[in-house]
C-alpha cells in the first residue's frame, strides 16, 4: 500500500481530503525579470544607435544597475512574501526601466540638464523603500491601528507646500537647498490608509442607515461629516495650491473606496456632482486653474494669434506625428514642447516615437498592474485590506488617466506625474511604495491558512462571523458601525463577501468560484440556529477561501 493510499485510508470517511497548496511561482517572476531587464536595456542601445549611431558607454552600467535592483527586490519578495502575485514586481520593474530609457532619450536633447542619473538614484531610494516594506511589514493590518495618524500626516504633508513659492503657478513643491519633493506624493498613500480603514468601520453604516432620496439612502450626519470634510479638503488644496491633479486624484479615490464598500451606485453620481461644482467654481475663479481651461478648450489659439503653439498644441502634434507604429525611439521632436518634457509630456514622447502600438502596449502594463491589485483584493476576507488594495491599485488607475487625458486635449492639462515613467524622484519612490503594499497584500491573499485548507489568510471558521449582510464585524448588529477604524471587523480576520460590500460590484461581477474550505460549511449548517435573523447566510462554497485566489 502506498503512502498515499495509507493516508486515504486513515482520514475519516466524511472529512474531504485538503486542498491543494497553491504555486509560489518566483521562478515565473525571475523569468519575467530577466525579460522587462533586457527589454529596457535594448531600448537604451537603441537610442544611443539611432542618435549616435553607436552604442551607447553607459549601457553596461545601467544595465547592471537595474538588474542589481531587480534582483535585490526579487530576493526580498522570494524570501518574505513567497506567495505573492509574481506579476506586480516585473511590471513595475519595465515601467520604471522604461522611463529611465525616455529621459535617457531626452536627455541628449538638452545636454545642459541630464535628468537621467538623478532619476536612477531615486530609483534606487525607491527600490530600497520596496525592500524596507517587504520585509519589515509581515501583516497590512497593521496600518489600521494608525489610520488617524496617517490622516494627520497626509494633511500636513498635503499643507506643507503652501508655505513655499509658486513653481510653474502650482504650490505642490518643498525645495530647500537645491533639494526639492512633491509631498503630495506621499500623502495619497497614506490618505488612502485611512479612507480604507474608515470605510472598512463604517460601511454597514453608509449603505444601510439614513433618510432615503429616492434610489440614494443618504447617512446620518455623524457618518457623512467626514464625506464631507474631504470634498471640502480638496477644493482647499484645488484653490490654496493650484493642483487640479491632486485635488482629483483624492476625491477619486474616496468615491471610487465609497463604491466599493458599500456598493451603493448613487454614491459615484454625488461624487461626480460635488467634483464637477467644485472644480467649475475654483476653474471660474482661480486665475491658473482657469487658465488651464482655456488652454484646453483653445489648444491651438497661440498659432491663430501669431505667437506659435503652445505645449499642448506641441503635444497634439507630437501624437499625430506618431502615428501608428511611431518614428522610432531617438527620432522624434519632442524637445519642441518645452520645459516640460520630461515630467508632464512625458507621454507625449512616448507617443510620438513609438506610435499608437506603443501607447497600447503601455497602457496595457499599467492595466496589468491595476488588475492585479483588484485579484489581491479579492483573495482576501478582511475589509479593511480588500479596501486597501483597491485604494492603491485605483491611484495609478486615475493618474494615468488624468495625466493621458490632460496631454491628449481630452480633460484640462494639470501637474501630476506619469507612474514610474516620468521625471520626479518623488513620485517614482511613491510607486515602488504602492506596488510593495500591493505585493505584501497578495501574498497575505495567497498564503495558505494555518490548517491546510486553502488561501485566502482567513483564520478560523467563516461560521462565527455574524452581523449584517454588508459585512459589520462580528456579533455587531446589523445597520451598526464599528466605530473607530483601528476597532473594525478586520481584528479578527473574518469578514463577509471577501471584505466587500454585500452589492458591491466587486463581488458581484468580479468574484471568482471558490472551492468548498474542509469543515467550514458542514459546521455552519450544523448550527443554523446560531445564526441571528439578520446575519449572513451560512457559510457556503462560494464563502470559502479560494485556491484560486491571486493567482
Amino acid at each position: 500500500m502506498t503512502a498515499m493510499a495509507r493516508a486515504a485510508a486513515a482520514r475519516p470517511a466524511d472529512t474531504p481530503p485538503p486542498l491543494p497548496l497553491l504555486p509560489k511561482r518566483r521562478g515565473i517572476e525571475l523569468a519575467l525579470l530577466v525579460g522587462a531587464v533586457l527589454i529596457s536595456v535594448c531600448g537604451y542601445l537603441v537610442v544611443g544607435l539611432a542618435r549616435g549611431h553607436a552604442l551607447p558607454g553607459g549601457a553596461v552600467r545601467y544595465g547592471a544597475g537595474l538588474a542589481g535592483l531587480a534582483l535585490l527586490a526579487h530576493l526580498a519578495v522570494r524570501f518574505r512574501a513567497p506567495y505573492a502575485d509574481p506579476l506586480l514586481l516585473p511590471t513595475a520593474v519595465l515601467l520604471n526601466g522604461i522611463g529611465l530609457v525616455l529621459i535617457f532619450r531626452l536627455d541628449l536633447d538638452t545636454p545642459g540638464d541630464h535628468a537621467a542619473p538623478t532619476q536612477l538614484m531615486w530609483s534606487t531610494v525607491g527600490v530600497g523603500l520596496f525592500i524596507a516594506v517587504v520585509v519589515m511589514l509581515r501583516d497590512h493590518r497593521v496600518l489600521q491601528r494608525y489610520a488617524y495618524v496617517c490622516a494627520a500626516l497626509a494633511l500636513v504633508l498635503m499643507a506643507a507646500p503652501i508655505l513655499f513659492p509658486a513653481i510653474n503657478g502650482a504650490k505642490i513643491w518643498i525645495r530647500i537647498a537645491g533639494f526639492s519633493i512633491q509631498p503630495g506624493e506621499f500623502a495619497k498613500v497614506l490618505i488612502t490608509v485611512f479612507f480604507a480603514a474608515y470605510l472598512a468601520a463604517n460601511r454597514s453604516a453608509l449603505a444601510h442607515t439614513g433618510r432615503r432620496m429616492g434610489r440614494l439612502r443618504l447617512p446620518t450626519g455623524r457618518v457623512l461629516g467626514p464625506i464631507v470634510a474631504i470634498w471640502l479638503i480638496s477644493v482647499a488644496v484645488l484653490v490654496l495650491e493650484r493642483d487640479l491633479g491632486t485635488s482629483l486624484l483624492f476625491f477619486g479615490i474616496f468615491v471610487v473606496l465609497l463604491y466599493v464598500a458599500t456598493g451603493r451606485t448613487g454614491w459615484i453620481a454625488v461624487g461626480l456632482v460635488l467634483a464637477g461644482v467644485g472644480a467649475a467654481a475654483v476653474g471660474t475663479l482661480e486665475p491658473h486653474v482657469h487658465s488651464r481651461v482655456e488652454d484646453w478648450q483653445h489648444p491651438f489659439a497661440g498659432i491663430a494669434a501669431g505667437r506659435g503653439p503652445g505645449q499642448l498644441a506641441q503635444s497634439l502634434f507630437a501624437f499625430a506625428a506618431g502615428g501608428m507604429l511611431g518614428t522610432g525611439l531617438g527620432q522624434g521632436h519632442s524637445y519642441l514642447i518645452g520645459f516640460a518634457m520630461k515630467s508632464d509630456f512625458i507621454l507625449a514622447t512616448f507617443g510620438e516615437e513609438l506610435g499608437l502600438a506603443g501607447l497600447t502596449a503601455l497602457f496595457l502594463l499599467y492595466a496589468l498592474l491595476v488588475a492585479r491589485g483588484y485579484r489581491a483584493a479579492l483573495g482576501l476576507r478582511d475589509p479593511f485590506g480588500s479596501l486597501l488594495a483597491v485604494g492603491l491599485a485605483a491611484l495609478p488607475a486615475l493618474q494615468v488617466f488624468v495625466i493621458a487625458g490632460g496631454v491628449t486635449g481630452l480633460i484640462p492639462l494639470t501637474g501630476m506625474a506619469m507612474p514610474f515613467l516620468a521625471q520626479g524622484g518623488s513620485s517614482v519612490v511613491t510607486n515602488w511604495i504602492i506596488v510593495a503594499l500591493l505585493l505584501r497584500i497578495s501574498d497575505r491573499a495567497r498564503t495558505p491558512r494555518p490548517d491546510g485548507g486553502g488561501s485566502g489568510g482567513a483564520v478560523g471558521s467563516r461560521s462565527g462571523v455574524v452581523g449584517s449582510r454588508s459585512g459589520a464585524g462580528a456579533g455587531a448588529p446589523a445597520g451598526s458601525s464599528s466605530g473607530s477604524p483601528a476597532r473594525s471587523l478586520v481584528a479578527q480576520d473574518g469578514g463577509s463577501d471577501a471584505g466587500f460590500g454585500a452589492r458591491s460590484w466587486v463581488v458581484g461581477f468580479l468574484k471568482p468560484t471558490r472551492a468548498q474550505t474542509p469543515g467550514a460549511g458542514a459546521e455552519a449548517r450544523a448550527q443554523p440556529q446560531e445564526r441571528p435573523p439578520d446575519g449572513p447566510p451560512p457559510a457556503s462554497a462560494d464563502d470559502a477561501a479560494s485556491p484560486e485566489a491571486g493567482r
